[in-house]
């Protein structure tokens, strides 16, 4: 290495997300002059911190009325890739609500493989060998099945864990917690194209493209 490679390489930029979000907002409300006076970033922020608190706290206040688990730790991560990376495909429609599916589907039935389906969460009773091996599986089949169905939506990994950890066991309540994607995910599509973004109603189009093309292979030819 010379002395010179090391300025040079204390010049490049961070890869870091882009403001987005803020640019396609202020083209909207036709306030793009506004980003000349106001930082992007702290804009970006605040954006995120007023749709966060809004999102998750309506979810958490339907689970206080209703004693039942309408917020969960992996909305957190999923309402960040909604405001901070919107156009991330991890962040489209389908990918999170059948990820966090196949995170609950796969929880559940690692659970049912070991025998802890009625077992108190780990936290209580501690971590065993069938706990071991339940919460193993389930992030590995979860993983396996979003790459497997082009559906990757990383915080169904966080998902899968809460139910096989044994934090949400109860069949109905698991039900419930794909509800609360769905509306979190609808909160979301509302949002971000009030805000001016070419957001999914389901999946971005290159994927829909895909599938159509991927499809019409598939069809026997005459």
């Amino acid at each position: 290495m010379t002395g010179n490679d090391e300025p040079r390489r204390s010049k490049r930029e961070l890869a870091v997300f882009q403001p987005e979000v803020v640019r396609a907002l202020a083209r909207r409300m036709h306030l793009a002059h506004l980003l000349t006076r106001f930082p992007e970033r702290p804009v970006w922020a605040l954006f995120m911190f007023v749709n966060g608190f809004l999102t998750i706290g309506l979810l958490s206040a339907v689970a206080m009325v209703f004693h039942t688990p309408w917020v969960f730790p992996s909305l957190g991560p999923t309402a960040f890739l909604f405001f901070v990376s919107p156009t991330a495909p991890s962040a489209c429609p389908r990918h999170t609500i059948c990820g966090h599916a196949i995170g609950i589907a796969c929880g559940y039935g690692a659970l049912w493989l070991t025998g802890l389906m009625h077992a108190p969460p780990a936290s209580v009773a501690g971590v065993s060998g069938p706990r071991v091996i339940a919460a193993a599986l389930s992030l590995a089949s979860t993983g396996a099945l979003m790459i497997l169905f082009k559906v990757a939506h990383p915080p169904a990994g966080a998902t899968t864990l809460i139910i096989s950890l044994g934090i949400i066991t109860k069949p109905f309540y698991l039900l419930i917690m794909e509800v609360a994607v769905g509306i979190l995910t609808i909160q979301a599509i509302v949002i971000n194209r009030l805000a001016g973004l070419d957001y999914p109603v389901w999946a971005r189009r290159a994927e829909a493209r895909e599938d159509e093309g991927r499809k019409a292979s598939e069809q026997p030819r005459p």
